[in-house]
């Protein structure tokens, strides 16, 4: 009977495998995706409680269906696989588990995603409007901070590739099945049995560092582009991020997302176009173009920070598990990361490379402050645009995982509920909503620095999510099959990645110090 048991647990674990696959991080949004993964990036927080309470109702109906002795059993509601296409029954109609993953992505009526559709969520997500950072890189690290683009873009490549190795896992009969869905499901996997819930807990609480320091991010970025859009003005960057954040404040009474993701693709599209413009001008400016500047050495205290800057642009590990899962065929995920990551080395290397040689040791933060006047503003409104219809999609993934981890009713919660019998927002949950939006102010009004914040971000979650935990988990899940080449990179990228993050994270830190002085002086 034990063995039964066991046996059918084992089916359970299984027979959810496509049930959570919306865990999309709001990084993954942030970037101003198309609107039918908009939804997606918020889902993840809501599919983790609902694949754990999907499992555990299984797990009782399983114990509670123990079949007669005599002959052959019933089936039991639940006691299914799921085949890796995504065929297989569905949950009762109408259930919880249904319709709720159902509505975030998860559900098995969600229709699947071509390679090429995939293709277009993560370069949206690693080409957005950060790379407006990369040429402050240069400026700090010369051939060294291309050499660095370069190998960023193959080692997040590579991990992306063994991340999603490690949702999968050998069965009985020989067969590759996936067995988890999310980054969440491999941190706890890798922790199990002493610590289940620690490795998910500490990649929640990366991931929402990371979603803030991005809210931060796109109200500093707001001000800072206003300011020097019109200097003529009596306004402060300060005032400039007053303003934006009252805009955003109805971020705050948000339920969903869909009124912000109709904006979501012409935003993408209007930053792609806005690089090309910037690229444009590089290219009418190139008879002027300072070579003899770009330096084989390197800014000993300033390099690093260029580190964390080039990391944060290539983040998008977080989400790729439930990218892959709504993929067609599966199996064209490694060529499709291939050609992502090709073609955002290209474009991310010419335009830092174009943009530095335009105006070199004059390369601001943000490279659209060095555009002529005439166009600047132009150019510097419709990303601000962007910046305020991007922020609600990290904002709220960020306010998913906190009211699921903290203020959900269950006993996996320390808080009361914070939404009412009716479903809706209670007083004080709407406060600390308003809160976490006055939060973001804050830190922009305190830290109105860009390249630091971004640098800080990447090296401290960026290099986490992107380069330890991925290579930590490979090497822990399956390093009895691995390679030996597999384990000397797994090593060695764990090795870098640490001695990377610690110094990114060290030096940004004292540049924000140096710089919070600075301003408190003046």
């Amino acid at each position: 009977m034990a063995t039964l048991i066991r046996s059918k647990l084992s089916n359970v674990a299984t027979s959810v495998s496509n049930k959570s696959q919306a865990k999309v991080s709001g990084m993954f949004a942030r970037m101003g995706f198309q609107a039918a993964t908009d939804e997606e990036a918020v889902g993840f927080a809501h599919c983790d409680d609902l694949d754990m309470e999907h499992r555990q109702g299984l797990q009782m109906d399983i114990l509670k269906s123990e079949p007669s002795e005599a002959g052959a059993e019933p089936p039991v509601e639940g006691d299914f696989h799921y085949q890796r296409d995504g065929s297989g029954p569905l949950p009762p109609s109408g259930s919880k588990e249904q319709g709720m993953c159902s509505e975030f992505g998860g559900g098995q009526d969600k229709p699947k995603i071509t390679a090429w559709e995939a293709g277009w969520n993560v370069t949206n997500a690693i080409q957005g409007m950060f790379v407006l950072g990369l040429p402050y890189a240069i400026l700090h690290g010369g051939y060294l901070g291309l050499f660095l683009i370069i190998f960023a873009a193959v080692v997040c490549c590579y991990t992306g590739k063994i991340l999603i190795a490690c949702l999968y896992e050998e069965n009985e009969d020989g067969e590759i099945v996936r067995v988890r869905d999310s980054y969440v499901d491999i941190a706890n996997a890798c922790c199990s049995p002493r610590f289940p819930k620690l490795g998910g807990r500490i990649v929640n609480v990366a991931q929402i560092i990371e979603l803030v320091m991005t809210c931060i991010l796109y109200v500093v970025v707001s001000g800072n582009l206003m300011y020097n859009s019109f200097p003529s003005l009596p306004v402060s960057q300060k005032s400039w991020s007053i303003i934006a954040t009252a805009a955003l404040l109805p971020c705050a009474f948000l339920k969903n997302l869909k009124a912000v993701s109709k904006f979501s693709l012409l935003c993408t599209l209007a930053h792609f176009v806005i690089n090309i413009l910037v690229i444009a001008y590089c290219l009418s400016r190139a008879r002027d173009w300072a070579w003899e500047k770009v330096k084989f050495y390197i800014d000993v205290k300033k390099f690093p920070i260029s580190i964390g800057i080039i990391v944060f642009s290539y983040t998008s590990q977080i989400f790729l598990p439930s990218l892959e899962g709504n993929m067609q065929k599966p199996k064209e995920f490694h060529c499709m990361m291939n050609w992502t990551h090709i073609a955002a080395c290209v474009l991310k290397g010419l335009f830092a490379l174009v943009a530095y040689l335009t105006w070199a040791d004059e390369t601001k933060e943000v490279i659209t402050d060095n555009l002529p006047s005439t166009i600047r503003a132009v150019v510097n409104i419709f990303l601000v645009a962007k910046a305020l219809l991007s922020y609600p999609l990290p904002f709220f993934a960020a306010v998913e995982v906190l009211e699921k981890s903290l203020f959900q009713e269950g006993s996996r919660t320390f808080l009361p509920n914070c939404y009412g019998g009716d479903g809706r927002l209670k007083p004080w949950g709407l406060t600390l909503r308003c809160a976490l939006v006055v939060f973001t102010l804050l830190m922009a009004i305190y830290v109105p620095h860009f390249a630091l914040l971004m640098g800080l971000t990447g090296s401290l979650t960026g290099a986490g999510l992107c380069f330890l935990l991925p290579s930590l988990f490979h090497l822990k899940l399956l390093w009895r099959k691995l390679l030996w080449h597999h384990v000397f990179f797994d090593a060695a990228i764990f090795l870098i990645g640490g001695i990377c993050s610690v110094s990114g994270f060290v030096h940004s830190l004292e540049g924000l110090i140096e710089a919070y002085r600075t301003n408190s002086e003046d």
